[in-house]
């Protein structure tokens, strides 16, 4: 493994550290840091199904693999194992500590034997109206096959005994958390307040289940299954794109497991046929574990009514250039809008499609989705455009990852409506942010343009920090225009001269920007590059960066997740810092910026510096060109590079260290609120 190179697998673990940190960290809010532990839980099985699956798939082609990765896919899985099996200790650590802080506050999760009379009635009953019914065991048999487990569900294995002649059998049951809630509040007393997981509740009527065998001892140990979730898209042109995926997703159910956890107090002679039946092998990812998992369910963990449990509500700013009641498309030509999510609220772009849906002048709507909200106003806000006679075209990405069964519904639904629906381009993934908005009158044609880093999402957008550019400005509005125009008729290439798309342009262009600042520093001229990314794991880029570092090139990088970069190496990277925060708002923002000799360049963009994002994708990166979004940019740069309380110093040895100093209290996600407050305050 590469001293200079850190494997995006194995930064990526050193990112979901971060997010435990936040669980452990007595400043964050007691039921939030419940709350971390849940999305740890979460990007833990995503990572599994995708990026271990990944590794096992390469790793079948021995040395061939080295060369395609830069580095030893076997070694890293022996490395991710060590690594998570620390994490997993710490998390459970973690877990037990906010048991007792919940204790403290009088509330308390109790399992199945702690339950006092009134509670076990409370709880029979609750089994008996909403549980039993939905319990369907699995007997397991010697010679016979394992259900069909699904991966993000959690299973009851059952270990049965009839003390007297020691008969034992086996089971499994689905604990059924995707119809009923994992957590259930019981009857308060004494003003200390009960919360029980659903499994205990089935441990509690086991007896119920099984009451036709002769048996008189029940026990219960949870597992979870992982699976390889990849697609394979087989190249066959005689069958249409949407049944090629709806295949792929179906075969994804049978994917081969990657990581199976149990309760590490589960008897040997259960465990050893588990895991036989499941083709586990001692190199695979056993993980041993507490009595629960599936702790992404913490995020949906019931409201105990006490404030000081939850991070105070930031109330979203509206921007000083929306007025309620006034036309959004006058003030875009006014000038240019840059809007912030979460800080600023997501209602502004659903207005803004709603009123370009009833302009008599408005002609035609086209905008890209790659992930959308559950209940969509922005889909709502496309099909009134529809019924008020606009030409609405929307490019809907069916790749998107777990998003895919919904993004072929919302296709579908917006077919049935009559919406021009393009699925992607073939080969590539459309991950850009795009929307255009043509009105027509007193035939002059006005584009508007909305170009962003996030989702056009507003689920997300309550919790993802995202920039979005609302613009007239006709060197990028002829250049969204043009985007379309491939869209529609694919591999019709045109020139570019603002905006930067991957995989044509943005590589290329990525370079030619660092060696201008390395020029600039052989020349004695000031030079600099900062970066807000989620993820900078492009060997090739990395290796510019190092040239930039010993020219003398200051580099700062602000990221999120994954870093293959290794800053700070005397003689080799001494140039280059870099931090990563994680706090209540998920960094999701990008934005490059280059010094330029002083005529600073800066640029918005939807893709992170990966070999996908740069060759395999569709991604839009955008100049900014206004001066006040500029400086507001540079701004927000500034704040979040000197966070003292949820930034970490990523180095050498990714021991994710808070970058605590003795300046002044600079929480930047704070701080980044107050600042859009301020510049968003009405003149009076």
């Amino acid at each position: 493994m590469s001293k200079t190179y850190i494997p995006k697998e194995i930064s990526w673990l050193s990112f979901n550290e971060r997010v435990l940190q936040e669980a452990e960290n007595k400043e964050v809010p007691l039921i939030e840091r419940f709350k971390f532990l849940g999305i740890y839980s979460n990007n833990l099985d995503e990572y599994f199904r995708v990026r271990v699956a990944t590794l096992k798939r390469l790793s079948i082609f021995g040395t061939k693999s080295n060369d395609i990765l830069g580095y030893s896919p076997k070694t890293t899985l022996k490395k991710i194992h060590q690594i998570v099996l620390s994490q997993n200790t710490k998390f459970e650590k973690i877990f037990k500590g906010l048991l007792q802080e919940l204790d403290k506050h009088n509330i308390h999760i109790v399992n199945e034997k702690q339950l006092n009379p009134e509670q076990a009635e409370f709880v029979q009953k609750y089994f008996h109206k909403e549980v039993r019914t939905r319990l369907m065991p699995f007997l397991i048999e010697k010679d016979s096959e394992l259900p069909n487990l699904t991966d993000d569900a959690i299973y009851l294995a059952i270990f049965l005994l009839k003390k007297e002649t020691q008969k034992k059998r086996f089971a499994l049951l689905e604990i059924p958390t995707n119809v009923l809630p994992r957590f259930l509040v019981l009857p308060e007393k004494d003003d200390n307040k009960y919360v029980i997981f659903i499994d205990d509740i089935i441990r509690f009527g086991l007896k119920e289940i099984f009451f036709i065998f002769d048996f008189d001892e029940f026990s219960a140990y949870t597992i979870k299954l992982t699976k390889d979730a990849e697609l394979e898209i087989i190249d066959d042109i005689s069958e249409s794109y949407i049944d090629k995926l709806s295949r792929s997703l179906q075969q994804r159910k049978w994917g081969t497991p990657t990581r199976f956890i149990y309760d590490r107090e589960m008897p040997d002679d259960l465990l050893k046929i588990l895991t036989k039946k499941l083709s586990f092998g001692p190199d695979d990812a056993i993980i041993p574990a507490d009595r629960y998992h599936n702790f992404k369910d913490f995020m949906n963990f019931p409201n105990l009514g006490k404030k000081k449990f939850y991070y105070e509500p930031l109330t979203p700013i509206p921007h000083k250039d929306i007025q309620p009641g006034k036309s959004i498309l006058s003030a875009i030509k006014k000038k240019d809008i840059m809007l912030f999510f979460p800080y600023q609220p997501f209602d502004h772009f659903i207005d803004l499609l709603r009123e370009a849906s009833i302009d008599p002048y408005v002609t035609s709507i086209q905008i890209t989705l790659y992930r959308l909200a559950r209940n969509s106003s922005v889909i709502n806000a496309l099909l009134n455009a529809v019924r008020n006679g606009k030409n609405v075209t929307t490019v809907v990405e069916l790749q998107a990852r777990f998003d895919e069964e919904a993004n072929i519904l919302w296709g579908n639904k917006l077919l049935d409506e009559g919406v021009k629906v393009i699925y992607g381009v073939p080969g590539l993934k459309v991950h850009s942010k795009l929307c255009l908005i043509t009105r027509t009158k007193n035939e002059v044609t006005q584009r508007y343009a909305a170009v962003g880093t996030g989702n056009f999402n507003e689920d997300t957008a309550r919790i993802y920090t995202d920039h979005l550019l609302l613009t007239t400005e006709k060197k990028i509005t002829n250049e969204v225009f043009k985007a379309f125009n491939f869209f529609n008729v694919n591999y019709k290439k045109d020139n570019y001269y603002h905006l930067v798309l991957s995989p044509f342009f943005l590589r290329n262009k990525i370079i030619l920007m660092i060696e201008n600042e390395i020029k600039n520093a052989k020349a004695g001229k000031k030079a600099y590059i900062n970066l807000k990314l989620n993820n900078l794991t492009d060997t090739e880029i990395i290796n510019y960066l190092y040239e930039a570092s010993n020219a003398g090139v200051k580099i700062r990088l602000v990221i999120r997740g994954m870093l293959s970069l290794v800053p700070g190496v005397k003689k080799f990277s001494e140039n280059i810092e870099a931090i990563g925060i994680v706090d209540r708002y998920l960094e999701h923002s990008r934005f490059l910026i280059f010094c330029n000799g002083g005529n600073e360049q800066m640029y918005i963009s939807s893709a992170d510096i990966m070999p996908r994002n740069l060759d395999r994708r569709i991604e839009v990166t955008c100049p900014v060109f206004d001066k006040n979004i500029k400086s507001e940019i540079k701004k927000i740069f500034e704040i979040q590079w000197g966070d003292n309380v949820k930034a970490r110093i990523f180095d050498v040895t990714q021991s994710n260290k808070f970058n605590k100093n003795d300046k002044e209290i600079n929480h930047s996600q704070l701080e980044v609120y107050k600042f859009i407050k301020k510049i968003n305050e009405k003149c009076s």
